[in-house]
């Protein structure tokens, strides 16, 4: 294996202008949360995005015996404990039959005492669409503020739209996206899952995907994506190859630029994911809700890397610090903020 690039901070370093939108940007989300459950017409504060749950499931990571001898002292255990979230990436709980296919597939790592090892919210397409850290805010800030306005700020939210359109004019992204449209009907668990941005693993940094094995696309077709999820996760086990490329040089394998993917980095196959049948949790338990799976409570040699990678470190803890605020009011006692 060819010397990896290493992790420099820099990577992670935002101007004072990004500095000051993801000031505004975080305001936004508390805004948001606090008035989710009335935005998504339920009875608790939900998440700034991904707010829909399918199922939450307790799993195994199964070590590969065959993983390069660079990589042992990273899985020095035959197996770890897994939690994972399926969710929608949607910012609003809607009850439609047919979801957008954005589905999120977050894991959460435990060691052998239950320390939190490491979380990767991944999702089922391997690109972002902006890699200008201002448009991004914007616009996020403009869609959290048009859900709270009753779509007053819209036009502003389409402004900031506009000006993602060159970056995803490229040919890595056009055929995702149209790859994306083929399978926009198929079952959730057929997708491959990506990490989009890398992270660190020890000094140097990698990319994340998750491969299923043996999945019909077609399983659910009638049914709602939620109760096609767990009517199989009920009655069949899971299997997934999981598989990192590294970043070796920063022409092909860039940090900051998201809407391409990594070229000339073979994908090396470190382990399985398995779910066994009728591991599903109860998600209306509201601490299986107010489950964090935010990627800088993982250990620092596992963190994420890049810029727009390190705006969900801020992101994540006003939103869980007010999910959990929000929450605690509604249901009183019985919620763990520890959760």
């Amino acid at each position: 294996m060819p010397n990896p690039l290493k992790y420099n901070k820099k990577f992670d370093e935002l101007n004072e202008e990004e500095k000051q939108l993801l000031e505004i940007n975080k305001k936004s989300i508390a805004d948001f949360v606090e008035q989710s459950s009335s935005i998504s017409d339920v009875n608790y504060a939900t998440r700034n995005a991904h707010a829909k749950t399918y199922a939450v499931v307790k799993a195994t990571f199964l070590i590969d015996q065959n993983i390069p001898e660079a990589l042992k002292h990273f899985f020095d255990k035959e197996k770890f404990d897994l939690t994972i979230r399926f969710s929608n990436a949607h910012l609003k709980i809607k009850n439609s039959k047919r979801d957008i296919p954005a589905y999120g597939f977050a894991v959460q790592i435990k060691d052998e005492n239950g320390g939190l090892l490491a979380n990767y919210p991944l999702v089922n397409f391997p690109l972002f669409p902006i890699n200008s850290v201002s448009t991004f805010l914007k616009l996020f800030t403009a869609v959290n503020r048009s859900y709270i306005t009753k779509w007053n700020g819209l036009y502003t939210a389409a402004i900031q739209v506009f000006k993602t359109i060159p970056s995803v004019l490229n040919t890595s992204f056009i055929k995702n996206v149209m790859k994306l449209f083929r399978k926009r009907h198929d079952f959730i668990l057929s997708f491959d899952y990506y990490s989009i941005g890398a992270y660190r693993l020890g000094d140097h940094m990698i990319k994340i995907k998750i491969s299923p094995k043996y999945i019909d696309r077609n399983i659910g077709k009638k049914q709602k994506t939620k109760e096609a999820l767990k009517d199989y996760l009920q009655n069949n086990d899971f299997t997934a190859d999981v598989l990192i490329q590294f970043c070796y040089n920063l022409k092909d394998q860039p940090i900051n630029k998201l809407n391409v993917e990594w070229k000339n980095s073979p994908f090396i196959k470190v382990g399985e994911v398995k779910i066994n049948k009728d591991s599903l949790l109860d998600t209306r338990n509201c601490n299986i809700e107010l489950l964090s799976f935010n990627p800088f409570e993982s250990k620092v040699f596992f963190q994420p890397v890049g810029k727009i990678q390190k705006l969900r470190d801020e992101a994540y803890k006003v939103s869980v610090q007010t999910r959990r605020k929000i929450n605690k009011l509604l249901h009183g006692k019985g919620v763990d903020n520890k959760a």
